[in-house]
């Protein structure tokens, strides 16, 4: 059978761009969906503590730095399983870091050409938040924000033009589907269900009688005729049949939502080349502090992390070292051993963008296994490291500082794998255009982080989700 749309992948970006595309697509439209993994039920998940059945660490290897850890998730919704729900939009510099600052790469469209698709992203994941914000708005967030701690209270006094409350997959208040959150600080699998989730959120997307939904999927290349795809090659079920071979499903359109590790090793097992073409992985980097308090507790928030600090985003220092992004986090992994001071201390992680490095990136074994390579974090990011370390007693004054203890330099992941499949607007440097589209295969879309041109400090899948409406609205409009 012969499909009007083969998408690959059931995480935000697949999500959100098949959203868009039934809401315009005739009753007569044909849609498949492979996935590779497995619709674990949320009951299954919290019986087992975990949020999949499958292991990532199987799925690849690594080269490189032995210390530098790649996390993600293989099941129906992805990333939305084990994400912590942290929605704060790009900048708009963040867009345009050689034009403003002269390092990275400009992006091919400008915050201003995303915002109405970010607005409608939030609307669909029910974001809690202020109205105030570091970026331009035209609508509040749909939900109120979450209670900021009595630490944050102090910081947003002192800041009121670079401190805010989280935006957030978290509901604030019922939303009528989810609850509010309850503020226990295990997100990586809601106990209570209040964190946005494909399976909560977007399942009507799958239940629609257009599409059919394929679990245990692993597609492992396109067939290329004539610069055109017109299948997408599904390896055999070798455990239920071992004279299974590979299956060939063909349709007109073609859309990879897989990451930024399998995006690229699809591409690379189909055969296409390209400069970048699994070069430049990249993700943010980060470094944690855990700050004593003289005399003020924290712990009052209403959710996990509570608010995001500007005060060393955005600037001309972005042309020397990393933009750095502040998260307050409202869990307390282990509290002061002073009897009656108990809860006075404040935990903040320190989030910096990092730029984009071609020693860094995926190549594929003689088993066709994708082989990741790290060489490590650039210097830009590491001079970020070093600009918050002299700057932390100015930018904490507000507070009533006793000590300052930094965790391991740098933590070993922020679970934001991104780069592989770069977008442009010129074919010889970059792999997809603005619209997400290949420059070379025209039927072919490859969504998510991997065509992250650059990163920032902010959390990327609200990006990514609106990246997707962006790219739908476009080729169906």
């Amino acid at each position: 059978m012969a499909y009007d749309l083969v998408v690959v992948g059931t995480g935000f970006a697949s999500s959100f761009f098949l959203a868009e595309y039934l809401a315009r697509a005739p009753r007569t439209a044909r849609v498949l969906v492979l996935e590779r993994g497995f619709r674990d039920t949320r009951a299954w998940q919290l019986e087992h503590r975990r949020t999949t059945r499958l292991d990532a660490d199987a799925t690849f290897r690594r080269s490189g730095s032995p210390d530098k850890q790649w996390t993600f998730t293989l099941g129906f919704g992805g990333g939305s399983n084990c994400w912590w729900g942290c929605t704060p939009r790009l900048m708009p510099a963040d867009f345009a870091l050689k034009t403003h600052y002269g390092v990275g790469e400009d992006w091919p469209m400008t915050y201003a050409d995303l915002e109405p698709f970010y607005e409608r992203a939030e609307a669909v994941m029910a974001i809690a938040g202020s109205d105030r914000a570091p970026y331009p708005r035209r609508t509040p967030p749909p939900l109120p924000a979450h209670r900021l701690s009595d630490p944050d209270r102090l910081l947003a006094a002192a800041y009121p033009d670079a401190y805010f409350p989280q935006p957030t997959a978290r509901a604030r208040v019922a939303t009528g589907t989810r609850p509010a959150c309850c503020a226990n600080g295990v997100c990586g699998l809601c106990p209570i269900d209040a964190k946005f989730t494909i399976e909560n959120g977007l399942a009507g997307v799958y239940a629609d009688s257009r599409v059919t939904l394929r679990l245990g999927a692993d597609v492992t290349a396109l067939d290329l005729q004539a610069g055109r795809v017109t299948a997408v090659i599904v390896k055999g079920d070798h455990n239920r049949d071992r004279t299974a071979g590979n299956e060939r499903v063909e349709a007109d359109l073609f859309v990879l939502g897989a990451g930024a590790i399998f995006n690229p090793t699809i591409l690379l097992r189909s055969g296409l080349t390209h400069a970048r073409l699994g070069r430049r992985l990249f993700e943010q980097v980060s470094l944690m502090a855990k700050i004593d308090l003289d005399g003020v507790d924290g712990f009052q928030g209403s959710t996990v992390f509570t608010a995001n600090g500007y005060m060393l985003y955005d600037g001309p220092h972005r042309a020397r070292h990393a933009a750095c992004l502040m998260e307050s986090w409202n869990r307390p992994d282990e509290l002061r051993w002073e009897s009656g001071r108990e809860r006075q201390l404040l935990a903040i992680k320190f989030i910096f963008e990092d730029l984009p490095d071609e020693r860094n990136g995926i190549t594929l074994d003689a088993d066709g296994m994708p082989v990741l390579h790290f060489e490590g974090y650039s210097e830009y990011a590491r001079r970020g490291f070093d600009a918050v370390r002299s700057e932390l007693d100015t930018l904490l004054a507000p507070l009533p500082v006793e000590r300052v203890a930094f965790g391991p330099d740098p933590l070993p992941t922020e679970g934001h794998i991104l780069g592989t499949v770069m977008m442009g607007d010129d074919p010889s440097a970059s792999v997809v255009d603005r619209w997400m589209v290949h420059h070379a295969v025209r039927n072919l879309v490859v969504l998510g982080g991997s065509a992250f041109p650059t990163g920032s400090p902010a959390n990327p899948t609200l990006t990514i989700s609106a990246l997707a409406l962006w790219s739908a609205d476009h080729l169906f409009a």
